[in-house]
């Protein structure tokens, strides 16, 4: 095959570009944003600003993709360390278990691993990432998508053409332009607004671990992360669902205290602020069900939030465009078996995602009597959690998408569960 566009220069758009150019001889990566020589927030990638979690399932998986990246990394101040042992997990009100994962997750923040990703991918053979560029439509021929066409007027013919333009995706307008249905979307009006400040870090700061995560709850229905950074830096993000942190210092230290936990108050209470305070939202949890579509035009392809936007302080979205790039790889590149292939990536942290989401007051949506039921067992299996290092681990592997929702009712897991008597917790100290 000879050339495949791809729209969008986003995380990805990037790693589907480090796919593709296994399979085409020419790969150009098209972006409406002027493209930055150094690492730094885009324009157009507001979300850029605030705390970005990297899985570990995700790290491998762009390690895969492009061999030696993590450790490039590294190397310029992105910092590894064990999911479990180095991290505060705090759940449903509980404080999961210490132990050794032996997986390894990556703290960086998003303008250097997606610039590192950047030139990674700009300089491969055959790849070619131009900002500047405005995709206004789809050229197409007898039921086939020929290429795109750009705001000047240009034609970019191509064999494929891969949609990762996020949330602002157009393809189901364009799908409308070609005779084709849209496909149908599931939404989930979360509402989430969340505020981000970063600080110095010290060497003893959270007792030396990295990681800070704290879910909400329905009794406190707000979540907040604290990660590691280069430069020894904190990037500390804390959002709810209708409403997040005010834009001052003491504002943001007060937002701290509600939370499930005290371990942010306490950091935010004692390091020192750098730079300003930034806000974002979200109005909705959004997936497109293209994998329902009867009819869709070959050589067309969609990956990324243009697919499934989830909600962000789950910290999936970067995971599953690197787990929906691998699936490029495979040898079929059709759209339906495509599309079904990476419903499965999807189908678990979206189930996941949303079942927490439905929990929260506000939020409004079917809870089926299925997830009143996995949401009634995750609150006994995260209190026995708190007490054993080895479901605690099957937990974070399912948070971190190696192991399927499904694994933590194994026998094993259920029967840990039942005995322990654990009931759910009220807010833990730290």
């Amino acid at each position: 095959m000879d050339h495949a566009v791809v729209i969008g220069a986003s995380m990805s758009g990037l790693l589907a570009a480090a796919a593709l150019h296994r399979l085409f001889a020419q790969v150009t990566v098209l972006d409406r944003d002027t493209l930055p020589t150094v690492d730094t927030h885009r324009r157009n990638v507001a979300q850029s600003r605030h705390a970005h979690g990297l899985l570990a399932r995700g790290r491998e998986v762009i390690d895969e993709l492009l061999p030696g990246l993590s450790a490039e990394l590294v190397a310029q101040g992105a910092i590894k360390g064990d999911i479990q042992r180095h991290s505060r997990q705090i759940h449903s009100g509980q404080r999961l278990a210490r132990g050794a994962s032996g997986l390894d997750g990556l703290l960086v923040s998003r303008p250097l691993l997606e610039g590192q990703i950047r030139r990674r991918v700009s300089a491969l053979p055959g790849v070619r990432v131009l900002g500047d560029r405005i995709v206004t439509g789809l050229l197409s021929q007898r039921g086939r998508v020929t290429g795109v066409r750009l705001a000047d007027g240009r034609p970019i013919p191509a064999d494929l053409v891969v949609d990762a333009g996020g949330r602002g995706s157009r393809t189901p307008f364009w799908l409308g332009e070609l005779g084709y249905d849209p496909p149908r979307e599931d939404r989930v009006p979360i509402d989430v607004r969340y505020g981000t400040r970063e600080f110095h870090r010290g060497p003893d700061d959270l007792g030396g671990d990295l990681v800070t995560i704290i879910g909400p709850t329905p009794e406190s229905p707000r979540a907040g992360v604290a990660l590691a950074l280069e430069d020894d830096r904190w990037i500390v993000t804390m959002g709810g669902y209708g409403e997040g942190p005010g834009p001052g210092l003491s504002e943001f230290a007060g937002y701290a205290t509600t939370l499930a936990a005290p371990d942010l108050h306490q950091l935010i209470s004692t390091a020192t602020p750098i730079g300003e305070p930034r806000a974002y939202r979200i109005p909705a949890a959004v997936r497109r069900r293209y994998e329902r579509l009867a009819r869709f035009p070959e050589g067309l392809l969609v990956t990324g939030d243009a697919v499934c936007a989830f909600n962000p302080l789950y910290g999936q979205g970067m995971t599953v465009a690197a787990l929906e790039a691998g699936v490029l790889l495979g040898a079929e590149l059709r759209p339906q078996a495509f599309f079904r292939r990476i419903a499965k990536i999807v189908d678990a942290p979206w189930d996941i995602t949303v079942g927490g989401d439905l929990r929260m007051p506000g939020v409004e949506g079917v809870m089926t009597p299925k997830t009143r039921m996995v949401n009634a067992y995750l609150e006994r299996y995260l209190a026995a959690a708190a007490h054993d290092p080895e479901l605690a681990l099957r937990f974070l592997r399912v948070a971190n998408l190696y192991d399927p929702p499904p694994s933590l009712m194994s026998p094993g897991s259920l029967l840990k569960v039942l005995r322990s008597g654990a009931q759910p917790a009220v807010p833990v100290p730290a």
